[in-house]
């Protein structure tokens, strides 16, 4: 079964197939069943670091809008994009957010 498409209402959480370290203000992931590295400049890092523990990608944005200078729906783009980039490349667990009861 493939995961779900990577949207705003999504939970996402990193691999359990990776392991990953701190380089620099950057973050250096190699997935342990491709044994391909990745590896993410400043944005990407800080993405990474909120998305250690399962989080809903609108609290990310919201998290990465309070800190970064960056118009809300270019912020949106960018964040989907890049998560539908780690998807790929299996590093990412994504899942549909659960309803509100």
């Amino acid at each position: 079964m493939s995961e779900p498409d990577v949207s705003v209402r999504s939970i996402v959480a990193v691999s359990d197939h990776q392991v990953s370290s701190e380089l620099g203000g950057e973050v250096i992931i190699l997935n342990l069943e491709s044994g391909v590295y990745h590896g993410l400049e400043e944005v990407g890092a800080r993405v990474w670091g909120l998305i250690k523990e399962p989080a809903p990608v609108h609290a990310v944005r919201d998290s990465l809008l309070n800190e970064y200078e960056v118009e809300p729906e270019r912020c949106e783009q960018d964040l989907l994009a890049l998560l539908e980039e780690l998807k790929q490349h299996g590093l990412l667990q994504v899942r549909d957010e659960q309803p509100t009861a």
